[in-house]
């Protein structure tokens, strides 16, 4: 039905203009059976509103953004950004809000991206993924007026709002498993300590060995950068002090462990069992394939705008935290079929 207007909708559902307009503009101080029965109404006419018209009704632009600072790009050079992006999208398609994507590949890129995004009228909020320590777009970020939501718990995590998975207890997990496998001399290749994923992974890791009487040896931690040649490079120097299992703490970095006991000589799990964190697509294709932390990086990814439009919609108070549980999936690089 072509150039239907408020008035046609309106009359249609047999209210007024105006509330079929607060209907559109998510406002209050209509009622669920009257707002379902203009949503019928928009439906089975395939009415469009006037996106113009809505956002200056509203005063909103319907559009949100995900920043990846600088020191994302680096750490996460693994498939953990696009499937955060996915969630991202698909949550924004849900909620008719249009998404403008913002990414640093350097900080000249990260200086310069600022104004852009704290634009007014621009943004009605921002997504940003946490990043190193100190970085200084989420400060700026964080001291602007627009609503923010962190992926990942942020350094500076008081008077703010941010989704994260409980990655101490993931590692916990994964360590405790090897330790019930009978393994004794477990080695990590932990995340930067640059960054909160790297310290609560490696504070994991620890706590497990802790909690059943195992030495921490400092010869059996090293640290790494979330990439496959960090992961290579970390395990080779792991090999000296022969490790009998090594928790990595991102899948990639254990595709790259993988590919250096093989280089080695050794076999796993035989000679050396691995455990990843992630379970991303790349885990299942490992040989053997690895098992790993099941973190849902779709999941953290939709419930964060979720997070973002009722901010929008209703203040920034109280400050919302959610932390999001892992799953222990269990496949054959840590030798359970062996035990």
């Amino acid at each position: 039905m072509p150039n239907l207007t408020l008035e046609d909708i309106a009359r249609k559902a047999g209210v007024s203009r105006s509330t079929v307009s607060r209907v559109i503009n998510d406002q209050p101080n209509v009622s669920e059976a009257v707002r379902k029965r203009v949503w019928e109404v928009i439906k089975k006419t395939g009415y469009q509103p006037n996106v113009a018209a809505r956002s200056l009704a509203s005063q909103r632009s319907y559009m949100v953004g995900l920043v990846l600072p600088h020191s994302v790009s680096y750490l996460f050079t693994d498939p953990y950004i696009p499937h955060l992006i996915q969630g991202v999208a698909q949550s924004c398609n849900q909620f008719d809000y249009t998404l403008g994507l913002f990414h640093a590949s350097t900080q000249e890129d990260e200086q310069k991206m600022y104004p852009r995004v704290s634009r007014g009228g621009l943004l009605d909020g921002v997504i940003l993924q946490a990043g190193h320590h100190g970085d200084p777009l989420m400060d700026r970020l964080v001291e602007s007026d627009l609503p923010l939501i962190f992926v990942g718990r942020p350094f500076q995590s008081e008077n703010v709002s941010y989704i994260d998975i409980d990655n101490t207890d993931g590692a916990y997990n994964a360590v405790s498993h090897l330790i019930r496998l009978g393994y004794k001399r477990i080695a990590t290749i932990a995340g930067s300590e640059q960054s909160t994923v790297g310290i609560d992974r490696k504070q994991g890791y620890v706590k497990a060995l802790q909690d059943r009487d195992l030495p921490v040896d400092e010869n059996l931690i090293t640290e790494s950068d979330f990439t496959e040649v960090g992961g290579y490079d970390a395990m080779v120097h792991l090999l000296s002090n022969k490790p009998e299992a090594v928790f990595a703490a991102s899948d990639v970095m254990a595709v790259g462990a993988i590919r250096a006991v093989r280089n080695a000589g050794m076999v796993i799990p035989d000679d050396i069992a691995i455990v990843g964190f992630d379970d991303l697509p790349v885990a299942k294709m490992t040989n053997p394939a690895l098992t790993t932390i099941r973190q849902p990086i779709n999941r953290l990814g939709s419930t964060a705008v979720e997070m973002l439009i009722d901010m929008i919609q209703n203040g920034s108070k109280p400050h919302n935290r959610i932390i999001l549980s892992t799953e222990l999936v269990v496949r054959d690089s840590c030798g359970a079929d062996l035990k």
